[in-house]
């Protein structure tokens, strides 16, 4: 009895309310609240075009108009328990959204209204009580409510410009780049939208109604707008992936994986749809299937791209010259050098070890320390005095200069390995003596 009176005081507060707009609209008076309350009448008739054409026109003669709009479009969704009601105020908010640009007040004046908490559209709190099935309607007003949420984020959302859009891509690499970022930014947000559209399936009684189908009719077809422009920026950023930072192929590589998981849902929505009859068979798009062993093969490329960055990074770390290796790692450096010269084979070995301790060494007074202007003037070969030598002489002097090995090795007389530091020997093979 309770359930069968609210349904009885609802329908008569909805009546009475549409009965008094249409009397003060005949007597002269026209305001957005009232345009807002004759268009969404608790009736079974579509939305007329006329109250849309109405509110667009007062939108273009006063600005100021939007904020009246979203403060009245609250009050009209936030207090009434219809379905009816509520379901034409968000096709009243969805067909104004795709009529009007992004940039326009418009927008900004319902983000407004929702910051200030306003306007509540996810979470919804609309529940029913004007049929005999409420929850079948109610979920799915939650569920559209939601769907449009996400639009108002989704700014850079203009489906009447797709299909030109592409036709300008930038050929410069670092606009390409920027816009390739936007890319990443902007298809996370339509795999949402795509999700909140399939969320917004009817169910029971609530698939049967006919304004229930005409609002899905809208929304199939924004979702074919949202899987086109999905579909060719994918190919866009995949095209880029290899000159992209490593951040941004991660990221890029979770969106190409959730639309392979996202394709499967779509084909299996697209095709209740087609049997439930929404739109046209040849409206719909094609549906790109992502097969699982792309998926695993672009997955173990970013693996070893991460694999190849640790290696380098590794390699960078542990330089000879870094702190931490002198630290952590003292170790003792044997390389062997080998050069057959002759019948004789020499063999070179020196013991490097690194440490961190500083070693004082004494001056010798044999070798006294040039200072810094002595070591720039000294020239590099000095000859001895002469007036006669002429430029040919000092060229052939400079030769057999040059041609003194690079590597000199220490031998004693009896042709055995000496180890003494300061004892040195240099053998020339280009010498005359013995």
């Amino acid at each position: 009895m309770q359930k069968r009176f609210r349904q009885l005081f609802t329908s008569v507060k909805e009546h009475s309310s549409v009965g008094y707009a249409k009397v003060a609209t005949a007597g002269g008076f026209c305001d957005v609240d009232l345009i807002i309350v004759k268009a969404t009448a608790p009736d079974d008739i579509p939305l007329p075009e006329k109250y849309i054409n109405e509110l667009m026109k007062i939108f273009s003669i006063s600005p100021s108009s939007f904020r009246t709009f979203s403060l009245s479009f609250t009050r009209r969704f936030g207090k009434t328990h219809c379905w009816r009601v509520a379901l034409k105020c968000l096709l009243l908010l969805h067909r104004l959204l795709r009529a009007l640009p992004v940039n326009s007040p418009f927008r900004t004046e319902l983000l407004w209204t929702r910051s200030n908490s306003l306007l509540s559209l996810y979470p919804c709190h609309f529940r029913d009580e004007s049929s005999s099935n409420p929850e079948d309607y109610t979920v799915y007003i939650r569920s559209y409510a939601q769907l449009l949420d996400e639009a108002l984020d989704c700014s850079a959302f203009d489906g009447r410009s797709y299909s030109t859009y592409y036709e300008e891509f930038p050929e410069n690499i670092s606009k390409k780049m920027e816009e390739v970022g936007r890319m990443i930014e902007v298809l996370p947000q339509l795999q949402r939208i795509i999700d909140r559209v399939m969320d917004c399936r009817p169910t029971g009684v609530a698939a049967r109604s006919f304004i229930v189908q005409i609002a899905m009719k809208h929304i199939i077809r924004d979702s074919f707008i949202c899987y086109t422009m999905f579909r060719k920026e994918i190919v866009l950023v995949l095209d880029n992936l290899f000159q992209m930072p490593y951040r941004s192929c991660i990221t890029s590589f979770g969106i190409y994986k959730k639309a392979a998981m996202q394709a499967s849902q779509l084909c299996e929505f697209y095709d209740w749809c087609k049997a439930m009859g929404f739109c046209g068979a040849y409206e719909y798009p094609f549906v790109d299937r992502i097969p699982q062993i792309q998926i695993q093969a672009l997955e173990a490329f970013l693996n070893g791209m991460w694999q190849l960055t640790e290696e380098e990074e590794e390699d960078s770390s542990s330089s000879p010259l870094s702190r931490s290796s002198l630290l952590e790692s003292p170790s003792t450096l044997t390389p062997t050098l080998t050069e057959d010269d002759g019948d004789r084979q020499i063999t070179v070995r020196k013991d490097v070890i690194v440490t961190t301790r500083w070693e004082i060494f004494e001056e010798n007074n044999d070798f006294p320390r040039k200072t810094k202007k002595e070591e720039e003037k000294e020239p590099l070969i000095e000859f001895e005095e002469s007036e006669n030598d002429s430029w040919e002489d000092l060229l052939e002097a400079t030769v057999n200069l040059a041609r003194v090995p690079q590597r000199n090795y220490f031998y004693d007389c009896e042709q055995e390995e000496t180890t003494s530091e300061w004892k040195v020997q240099v053998y020339n093979p280009f010498s005359q003596g013995p």
